[in-house]
């Protein structure tokens, strides 16, 4: 498409062939996107909703980045994640997963109630109306599993933990960094095949973080090998909505010890030794290092 300009100090003649090239020029218009695109929501967020810095270099901020859906990465029981491409015209581009809260109407997360013991709601109004499940205490309360997520991922990043990069929290979306394996997503610890060389490495990966949490007053709270990825020989948490206060929650240490018995039965029938792999004794552990 192209537009014409001219100087205000020339007189135009009907006969436009004689337009000087300078004033002539081609442009390409942006405003009208695509389907399953957006402008970037980077900078319709408050700072506090961005990822803490330092931020990783594919991280985009410009407000010229366009974001295109690329489809459905997993479905989940309080939310689904997609890919979403954010680009630049004509510049940087990176994927990342977009995960979604669905309202409570749509969730089956049946065990919430449990999770979300010692959690404090801030405002009364909202109190009362997820008490009652209204539309609007059912939007409060996808919201609150959102933010809860955010808190968690940033708390984690922070603490230096394997956990994806968080990127921004626009409402009940989070993105954050995509995890992949030579350009595919990083498969669940539970594909991996039985025998792996590199279960005893990934053990003890898994045991200094869930250490890690526990020194710092919290636990996973949903841990087995479907919340964790094989990015190689690293592996990276994921799905941390219903963290755990271990103080502040009355269930705090049964689940602690849920968590600790899931990656342990996994390990012992994926060919991990017995006393390496025994829940009794990672609880143990982790409790000595935290108290």
């Amino acid at each position: 498409m192209s537009s014409q300009f001219f100087s205000s100090s020339e007189q135009l003649e009907p006969d436009l062939d004689g337009i000087d090239p300078r004033f002539v020029f081609d442009f390409t218009a942006y405003d009208d996107l695509g389907d399953g695109q957006r402008w970037s929501t980077w900078l319709n967020v408050e700072p506090l909703c961005r990822g803490p810095e330092p931020r990783p270099d594919w991280v985009i901020t410009s407000q010229a980045a366009i974001d295109t859906e690329l489809g459905v990465l997993k479905t989940g029981k309080e939310g689904d994640v997609f890919l979403l491409e954010r680009a630049v015209p004509d510049g940087p581009s990176v994927v990342m997963a977009a995960k979604r809260y669905r309202g409570e109407e749509h969730r089956d997360f049946h065990r919430s109630g449990a999770y979300t013991e010692g959690r404090r709601v801030r405002n009364s109004r909202d109190t009362r109306a997820m008490a009652k499940k209204s539309a609007f205490g059912r939007a409060v309360a996808a919201g609150q599993w959102a933010m809860a997520e955010w808190d968690a991922l940033v708390r984690f990043w922070n603490l230096g933990l394997p956990v994806p990069y968080p990127v921004q929290i626009d409402g009940t979306e989070i993105l954050m960094e995509w995890i992949t394996v030579d350009g595919e997503t990083a498969p669940r610890l539970a594909q991996m095949k039985a025998g792996d060389p590199r279960l005893e490495h990934w053990f003890g990966q898994l045991r200094e973080s869930m250490a890690t949490m526990v020194q710092n007053g919290v636990v996973h709270g949903d841990l087995s090998a479907y919340n964790i990825l094989a990015a190689g020989e690293r592996l990276v948490i994921i799905d941390l909505p219903q963290v755990v206060d271990v103080i502040g929650n009355p269930q705090g240490m049964d689940f602690l010890m849920r968590d600790c018995a899931n990656i342990c039965n996994w390990f012992r029938h994926k060919g991990l030794s017995p006393e390496l792999a025994d829940e009794h004794t990672l609880f143990g552990d982790l409790v000595s290092t935290a108290f």
